[in-house]
């Protein structure tokens, strides 16, 4: 089971970190990933890790403002985001893949969080 949390209301410009903890399994040898979704639209990747954290992949519009990282001692993945804009409002997915690399394909991914609600206002 992953468990995604973190999220909340912040201002534009502003920060936020969530975090995604496993629980009844390990996650150490499985690439990670967040996914978000606006209401209305299909579910985009948004960042993923590789197995040992030593690669990593993002989305263009992401690029240079978030970072993913995992601690596997922690069964954890996180997301840093940093200068959020409005248009980062969505429900944030953690997910685990199948494959221990950085994949963007959502069907590699089969198990997912729950999703954390992310607001950014202007």
């Amino acid at each position: 089971q992953l468990q995604a949390s973190g999220g909340g209301l912040v201002q534009a410009g502003g920060s936020l970190i969530l975090s995604c903890a496993a629980s009844g399994r390990t996650v150490s040898s499985n690439g990670m990933g967040w996914f978000r979704q606006v209401p209305g639209k299909e579910r985009k990747f948004v960042a993923a890790i590789n197995w040992s954290g030593g690669s990593t992949s993002y989305t263009d519009s992401v690029k240079g403002r978030f970072t993913i990282s995992r601690d596997n001692a922690k069964n954890t993945v996180y997301l840093q985001m940093n200068s959020l804009k409005p248009e980062d409002t969505a429900v944030y997915y953690c997910a685990a893949s199948i494959v221990g690399g950085p994949v963007q394909q959502p069907s590699y991914y089969t198990s997912w969080g729950q999703g954390t609600l992310i607001t950014v206002s202007s």
